[in-house]
């Protein structure tokens, strides 16, 4: 049974460790999403990949964390969004590779430097109906549980 079993459970693993590798990042680590904080050089630190997440954590209604165009990016300008929230936790999927800008649109805290762009590299592997990294995790147990059962 092991032997007949083999290709399946190497396709399991391959399968879950591509799942598996998507990233979620706290924005800010543990300052959050707020004022006077180098997003630049928060980023920099950063490989960011296709499927990884950005949770920004953040005061309810006192921030929001604004997706927009690099243009907007540039002039702090959040009147045509990408996307939009003031919830107080927002997680973005880094779904398609390239530069994804976001800002806060409370006035003044865009041009005082809180905003945030992130050089986002393609990953082959990546699926858009891939579960979030929470998700991820639990996958990766199953899997495990199912390979333990697949040798026996």
């Amino acid at each position: 049974m092991a032997v007949s079993s083999a290709p399946l459970v190497v396709l399991l693993v391959a399968g879950c460790a591509a799942v598996a590798a998507a990233t979620r990042y706290t924005v800010g680590d543990g300052e959050g999403w707020t004022t006077g904080v180098n997003y630049n050089n928060w980023a920099n630190s950063k490989f960011f990949r296709q499927g990884d997440e950005l949770e920004f954590r953040y005061q309810r209604n006192a921030h929001t964390v604004t997706e927009v165009s690099q243009t907007n990016f540039d002039s702090c300008n959040g009147n045509t969004p990408i996307t939009n929230d003031a919830g107080g936790t927002t997680i973005i999927r880094l779904s398609y590779p390239g530069t994804h800008y976001f800002i806060c649109t409370t006035p003044s805290h865009c041009n005082n430097g809180m905003k945030l762009a992130v050089n986002v590299i393609g990953d082959p592997s990546y699926s858009a109906a891939s579960p979030p990294a929470a998700a991820s995790a639990a996958a990766a147990v199953a899997a495990g549980a199912l390979i333990k059962l697949a040798l026996f």
